[in-house]
């Protein structure tokens, strides 16, 4: 792993005391909670495991669910248990984006109007035991094949499923109006469906194809169809909207495939509960490369050159790592969860930029020991 780990101080990390770091508290602290009560996180490469956080842990459950500390306070609490150490890799940079939770107008059956589904699992889709050594007739790195009589053989891509590859399975959970809606949604892993009679469900990520995942985006950058500096997610759907005739192929060209499974919508506010088993917080959860961050760990990025969600400065907030992505690899790139609906997805789709990221190292952690914090 080609990085290096830097020792930064909080009275100069610069927007550290800019921040309103109370809504990172509370994500920190649900994380603590499924960390300590349901199942300690899996230790990323960086080495910060379970042991490191329980002091953090601790403290942070010792407040009052209904009693969360302000700006300050959590300001405090995070310079008590955490020493802030900069992770700068090797020959580059850092780079965030943005991701958030789509809302999609559906209907319960194929009506007209209404022919593009979300689809749930297949029963006999599973995953590989391990991808880089699949059973016979799987690619390697294939995290999910389809199990029959005859062993096991790979999932369609995209355009086989959107042509009818699992029709009469009973998959579909509900249909929408528009591709772009499904293909964004699956790009995104989760959306809000809104139906006529006023409610409201939540589909998440539940499986994939396995097949690779291929940026449309870059695509049409490569061709020559958008500029690289008018790219955003905006763009792409006017380029879609613009194009029918050559949008399914296009979409197509990303063979991955999402399959979701419904989940409740239990508080309004924030996000889908993720890969870190806790639902996101807008504006401070981040999504990372598991491989070398321990969910549950508070990452400080600052982009110089975005603006950030809710005031007129650079971005320079503390998240929680409490999600992965396909894209999301590297020790310094990170995604930043916006929040759900419209306006969301114009935040997140506009999030594209260099940035640093500072890991809040537990106190008494190896890791803040490297960085030259504790001898």
């Amino acid at each position: 792993m080609g990085l290096s780990l830097d020792r930064e101080d909080f009275s100069t990390l610069p927007g550290w005391a800019e921040d309103r770091p109370a809504a990172a508290f509370a994500a920190f602290r649900r994380s603590a909670l499924h960390a300590t009560q349901t199942k300690p996180y899996r230790t990323g490469s960086l080495g910060l495991g379970t042991a490191d956080f329980e002091p953090a842990y601790a403290a942070a459950l010792a407040e009052s669910e209904s009693g969360y500390p302000s700006d300050a306070e959590a300001r405090s609490f995070f310079e008590t248990w955490f020493r802030p150490v900069e992770v700068r890799p090797d020959g580059g940079t850092g780079l965030v984006t943005g991701y958030y939770e789509p809302e999609v107008f559906v209907s319960e059956t194929p009506e007209s109007g209404y022919r593009f589904p979300f689809l749930r699992k297949p029963e006999n889709l599973i995953k590989a035991p391990d991808p880089d050594n699949p059973p016979a007739g799987i690619p390697s790195g294939f995290a999910f094949m389809l199990a029959g009589a005859d062993g096991m053989t790979l999932c369609p891509d995209r355009q086989a499923i959107e042509s009818g590859a699992f029709d009469g399975l009973s998959l579909e959970i509900a249909w929408a109006s528009c591709r772009a809606d499904v293909f964004f949604a699956h790009v995104q892993g989760c959306a809000r469906l809104c139906f006529p009679d006023g409610r409201v469900e939540r589909i998440t990520y539940s499986a994939k194809s396995g097949h690779p995942f291929t940026g449309i985006g870059g695509l049409l950058v490569k061709r020559g169809e958008i500029a690289p500096d008018l790219m955003s997610m905006a763009a792409i759907r006017q380029w879609l909207a613009a194009n029918p005739e050559r949008a399914d192929r296009l979409m197509w060209e990303n063979r991955s495939f999402i399959f979701f499974e419904k989940a409740a919508v239990e508080n309004d506010y924030l996000g889908p509960v993720a890969a870190a088993k806790v639902p996101l917080e807008p504006g401070r959860s981040l999504a990372v490369d598991r491989h070398i961050h321990t969910f549950g760990t508070p990452i400080f990025v600052s982009a110089p050159g975005l603006q950030d969600f809710d005031e007129p400065r650079p971005f320079a907030r503390l998240m929680i790592a409490q999600d992965t992505g396909t894209a999301i690899v590297g020790p310094a790139r990170g995604d930043l969860f916006a929040g759900c609906g419209s306006a969301a997805g114009e935040k997140a789709g506009s999030i594209k930029a260099s940035a640093r990221f500072v890991i809040l190292a537990p106190v008494g952690s190896e890791v803040a020991r490297r960085a030259g914090h504790e001898r």
